[in-house]
C-alpha cells in the first residue's frame, strides 16, 4: 500500500435516519490497485461506493478523490470529477431498449459530441476488449447473463476512467462467466492504469484478483490487508465471513425471548401439543 492514494476516507460516519451504517471508517485506496470491500449483507459496502462517487454525503468525516475533497466541490466540479469514474452496476443495469452497441455508446453520447465514425471505433474497441465485438447489434434480451455483464463492463470503461467501481460483479453468473469477468477486471484495470474498487461476496474470485481488501462489519473495518493477511486475520468475525461458517460471532439464531428447548419445556408443562 505504498503507492500514492487515489481515494481516502478519514473517520467517515453515515446514517440512514436513526440507523448508523458507518461509524468512523478510514480507508486508503492506492493508485493502480484493485481493492475489495467485503462483509455481510447490509454492512455498508455499497454505501461506501456511493460516498466515494459523491452520490451520497457523509454526516461527518472527509472523503478525497484524486486529491479533491468531495464535500468542498460544487455541483459542476463534482460532475467533472465523476466523468472520470466508471461503474459496473449489480445485475448489469443495461438499457433494455438499446442494443449492446448503444449501451456502450451511451456515456460517450451523453458527455461528448463525437463524429459517428470515431464513436463507432471507440465503442467497438471496448466491445472487442471484452470479447463481444460480434454481439454489438444484439439487444439485452438476446444476451446471456455473462454477456450482459461484459457489455456493462465495456460501458463502464468506455471513457477510460481513472476509478472504476464494481458492485457485486459476479452475482448470478455461472462459474465460467465468473472467471471471465474476474480476468477482464484485472486485465482492464492494468491496461487502463486505473484503480478499481470491488464489492463482492465471492471470496475466492475476489482474492484471485485483489491486491488489498477491507472487511466491514458493524459500521467499522474489522480487518484489512492483502488476501493472505485477511485469511490469517485474528478477527473471529472476519474468519467466519471468509470461511462461510453458519454460526459464530454472527449467530445462526435470531435473538428470541426463549430458546427452542426452553419453549418446548414450557409448552410440555402447560400440556400443549407441538
Amino acid at each position: 500500500m505504498a503507492a500514492e492514494a487515489l481515494v481516502e476516507l478519514e473517520n467517515v460516519h453515515f446514517s440512514r435516519g436513526p440507523h448508523p451504517v458507518l461509524a468512523g471508517v478510514d480507508m486508503r485506496i492506492p493508485q493502480g490497485a484493485i481493492v475489495s470491500l467485503m462483509g455481510a449483507s447490509g454492512g455498508g459496502k455499497t454505501t461506501v461506493l456511493n460516498l466515494m462517487a459523491g452520490t451520497l454525503a457523509p454526516q461527518s468525516g472527509r472523503i478525497r478523490v484524486a486529491g479533491q475533497d468531495l464535500q468542498a466541490l460544487d455541483f459542476e466540479e463534482l460532475y467533472r470529477l465523476r466523468r472520470r469514474m466508471g461503474m459496473l452496476f449489480q445485475h448489469s443495469a443495461l438499457f433494455t431498449d438499446f442494443s449492446a452497441f448503444e449501451n456502450v455508446a451511451f456515456p460517450l453520447r451523453r458527455h461528448f459530441r463525437l463524429n459517428e465514425g470515431i464513436l463507432r471505433k471507440l465503442v467497438l474497441m471496448k466491445l472487442e476488449a471484452v470479447g463481444l465485438r460480434g454481439a454489438a447489434g444484439l439487444m439485452p434480451a438476446e444476451l446471456s447473463g455473462g454477456m450482459a455483464r461484459r457489455v456493462a463492463l465495456a460501458r463502464a470503461v468506455v471513457m477510460d476512467p481513472m476509478l472504476i467501481f464494481y458492485d457485486e460483479p459476479f452475482t448470478g453468473l455461472d462459474p465460467i462467466s465468473v472467471g471471465i469477468i474476474a480476468t477482464l477486471i484485472r486485465r482492464l484495470n492494468d491496461a487502463l492504469g486505473a484503480t478499481s474498487i470491488l464489492v463482492s461476496h465471492d471470496v475466492q474470485e475476489t482474492f484471485s484478483i485483489a491486491d488489498y481488501g477491507y472487511i466491514l462489519a458493524g459500521g467499522k473495518i474489522i480487518a484489512e490487508g492483502s488476501p493472505e493477511v485477511l485469511r490469517a486475520s485474528d478477527s473471529e468475525l472476519a474468519r467466519q465471513f471468509l470461511g462461510g461458517q453458519p454460526d459464530g460471532p454472527v449467530p445462526f439464531h435470531y435473538p428470541a425471548r426463549d430458546n427452542y428447548a426452553t419453549a418446548l419445556m414450557r409448552s410440555a408443562a402447560a400440556g400443549e401439543v407441538i
